[in-house]
């Protein structure tokens, strides 16, 4: 699957949001190394600790199938619902992603004017606290 097609399937998750509060919708879409897509979008609470994002979203619906190899992932977001700059995974959805994922994995992310900008989970989370700090 290529990176466009990722972010696509991104946007549609995006569409599904629940964002009454902060009003910035985002969508993930996260591809395993087999080849399945899981789709996530965030999900705000009035409580805000309660709130998830889409990306864990996407993590957690992977993870309770029972998938744990990923490949890449897509994400978009923005105000409204509409792509409004290129919006990349939060500080705890880094460490997320630093759970089961190697440190070149691939993050797609989708702009305002269909670019495509990928990093490596290395660049956002340098440092990282993984799993084999505490094995």
């Amino acid at each position: 699957m290529t990176p466009k097609e990722l972010v696509q399937l991104a946007v549609e998750a995006m569409g599904r949001a629940y964002a009454p509060y902060s009003g910035f919708y985002v969508g993930a879409a996260l591809l395993t190394e087999e080849g399945r897509v899981y789709t996530g979008c965030n999900i705000e609470n009035a409580a805000f600790s309660p709130t998830c994002c889409a990306e864990r979203t996407a993590f957690f619906s992977a993870i309770a199938q029972g998938e744990r190899k990923f490949a890449a992932i897509a994400v978009v977001g923005g105000k409204g619902g509409t792509i409004t700059e290129t919006a990349p995974p939060c500080g705890v959805c880094r460490q997320v992603m630093a759970e089961f994922c190697p440190p070149d994995f691939p993050i797609h992310m989708g702009g305002p004017d269909g670019r495509i900008e990928t990093v490596r989970l290395r660049d956002l989370l340098p440092y990282s606290f993984s799993p084999d700090h505490v094995k």
